[in-house]
């Protein structure tokens, strides 16, 4: 039997979320399509969720997100708000996504690391390159600047907590999503 999904409202709490284009379509091969997805996940943060960590894959996403709403209405302002501009700027007509999405609610440290290197390994297991820095879709490709680690979640080093991060748009070559 499968359990309750707990609903995610305001609690502070970091999820680690997926979803999936439809029919897992390669939609963010192409740059105009993934720098459109960026623009429409920036536009919300720091309003309706923070952005610690991501990966744009071809076919899928993957966030370390703290929603300021409810989870369900965070990840419905990124995939809504996508599917909008798509047809809006780029006159798309087609279903772009997955029903739906998948989360896991972060536990502690170790689980949020867990993530964070799951996130930043996808494109080099996919073989999409060699280390996590050279995939510029990933928050682990130099010149993005995310929200900051919640406190809670940061692991503390001779009792004192570790991390800090600025929160400004990511620079690719040369211009800014």
């Amino acid at each position: 039997m499968k359990p309750a999904r707990e609903h995610a409202t305001n609690n502070s709490q970091t999820y680690f979320v997926t979803s999936n284009t439809w029919e897992r379509r390669a939609l963010f091969r192409t740059e105009t399509w993934a720098r459109l997805f960026f623009k429409t996940l920036l536009a919300k943060r720091g309003e309706a969720y923070f952005l610690h960590e991501f990966v744009l894959m071809p076919d899928h996403f993957h966030l370390l997100i703290t929603p300021l709403t409810s989870l369900e209405k965070a990840i419905q302002l990124v995939k809504g708000g996508f599917s909008f501009r798509a047809k809006k700027d780029l006159g798309s007509n087609m279903e772009i996504w997955h029903r739906g999405f998948s989360d896991h609610r972060v536990r502690d440290a170790e689980d949020y690391d867990k993530h964070l290197h799951y996130i930043h390994l996808n494109p080099v297991k996919k073989h999409l390159c060699e280390s996590p820095a050279e995939y510029q879709y990933s928050s682990a490709y130099p010149g993005w600047k995310l929200d900051p680690i919640p406190q809670w979640l940061k692991p503390e080093i001779g009792g004192v907590a570790n991390g800090t991060a600025e929160a400004v748009p990511f620079q690719s070559s040369g211009t800014k999503v």
